[in-house]
């Protein structure tokens, strides 16, 4: 077999491999079109990273995605401060509070569930990365139905490129990595790379156009590249 065959029957591979690789199937949007929420109450993040810090990175970066979705969002300080006030200190616990309650006390349409199952920086040998993962439920607290489910991750890894120094250079790279992103906190950027690519509408499975955009209507961006 001469090389030339050899390069082509490696390219054809390729080819092939990329072409089974798609998007992840559409979301069902019916209930979330069929409730029709207008306003939105963020919920205190679920933290299951080692970071202290984590709930309060992401549960900032949550409101942009979602206000710029075209939905009302309760100001996540004055939603975190009236738990508080009422002794729920534990996201665990605010989870817990029937739907009904939620409804009566800030009159919200819909609840965003969230929770954090990575957040921070870490070191692994040659690599070093601060990465961001989210999981997240709308529910309707008219009803209690999940109106829409997904999680993202957002890792600075992806920005990151190739040191041309060799181990040595890989091992310096990863060091300096952890030490620079660790001081700057860069899990709050990456946090919002990861609220983005979850939520906003204009992303793959994200939320539907709310009700102040002027998409408001119109298909979900998964929805248009079925």
């Amino acid at each position: 077999m001469t090389q030339i065959t050899k390069y082509w029957l490696v390219l054809t591979s390729l080819v092939l491999l990329s072409a089974c690789v798609s998007s992840p199937p559409a979301h069902d949007y019916s209930k979330f079109r069929n409730a029709d929420p207008h306003s939105i109450l963020i919920m205190p993040p679920i933290n299951n990273s080692n970071e202290v810090i984590a709930p309060y990175a992401v549960m900032a970066q949550l409101v942009p995605p979602i206000a710029e979705s075209g939905f009302y969002v309760y100001p996540v300080a004055l939603v975190d401060q009236t738990f508080k006030n009422n002794g729920v200190t534990v996201a665990n616990d605010a989870h817990g509070i029937p739907i009904e309650k939620l409804r009566e006390i800030f009159g919200a349409d819909a609840a965003l569930y969230t929770t954090i199952s990575e957040f921070g920086t870490s070191y692994v040998i040659v690599s070093s990365e601060t990465a961001v993962t989210i999981s997240a439920q709308l529910v309707d607290l008219r009803t209690g139905e999940v109106l829409w489910a997904d999680v993202a991750r957002a890792s600075s890894a992806e920005q990151q490129g190739n040191s041309g120094g060799g181990l040595v250079g890989m091992l310096v790279e990863a060091a300096m990595t952890q030490i620079i992103e660790t001081v700057t906190d860069r899990g709050f950027d990456i946090s919002a790379i990861a609220s983005n690519r979850l939520l906003h509408s204009d992303g793959y499975n994200g939320l539907l156009h709310g009700p102040r955009s002027f998409k408001y209507g119109q298909p979900a961006t998964s929805e248009k590249k079925q």
